[in-house]
């Protein structure tokens, strides 16, 4: 297992044009620490672990890794279907400018078309998707403060990985002194 900084990795996936809309997340709160987690995976992509935190609010740091190479029937169960509430995605900057304004004329269209006719927020989301060009979404499980069960039996999974990328992101944090109070 290869620890790699988060940014490469979602490059990685940016960069892969397998399935866009395969991909399914959990994530939550870093257990006993500073930051987020965040499981994402695609059955033929495999299965990504990364840590983060908020350096401050305009720059985000964290590690992450591919921890499976695929989504096996093990792993399956763990990840949220469709039928979940929340969703995620992945997204790259335009190429340029000429790109960006072919980006925003679809999306006015999907727009359009869905305001004038009745639309079923799933699909709303993924046609606006497919109208930015996003390499990545799909369903996603979050606690914004708190931990999915889904998300503890990830990292017990994975516990190896887990105390790698935990030890890296305490060494980020520590480098950076975000891990002490002030007033």
């Amino acid at each position: 297992m290869r620890v790699r900084d988060w940014d490469d990795i979602l490059a990685d996936v940016a960069s892969d044009a397998t399935d866009p809309d395969g991909w399914r997340a959990v994530a939550g709160s870093r257990r006993g620490g500073l930051g987020e987690d965040l499981y994402f995976g695609h059955p033929s992509i495999g299965l990504y672990h990364l840590k983060t935190y908020a350096k401050n609010p305009r720059d985000l740091r964290g590690v992450g890794a591919q921890v499976a190479r695929r989504v096996d029937d093990g792993l399956d169960p763990l990840l949220p279907d469709a039928d979940s509430d929340g969703r995620f995605a992945v997204q790259s900057a335009p190429e340029d400018e000429a790109h960006a304004e072919e980006m925003a004329t679809r999306l006015t269209e999907a727009l359009r078309v869905h305001a004038e006719a009745p639309t079923d927020p799933d699909h709303l989301f993924e046609d606006v998707m497919e109208a930015v060009e996003s390499p990545a979404f799909g369903p996603m499980e979050y606690e914004f403060d708190g931990r999915p069960d889904e998300l503890d039996e990830l990292s017990d999974t994975f516990e190896e990985a887990e105390e790698l990328l935990t030890s890296e992101l305490d060494d980020l944090i520590e480098d950076d002194d975000v891990d002490r109070g002030f007033h």
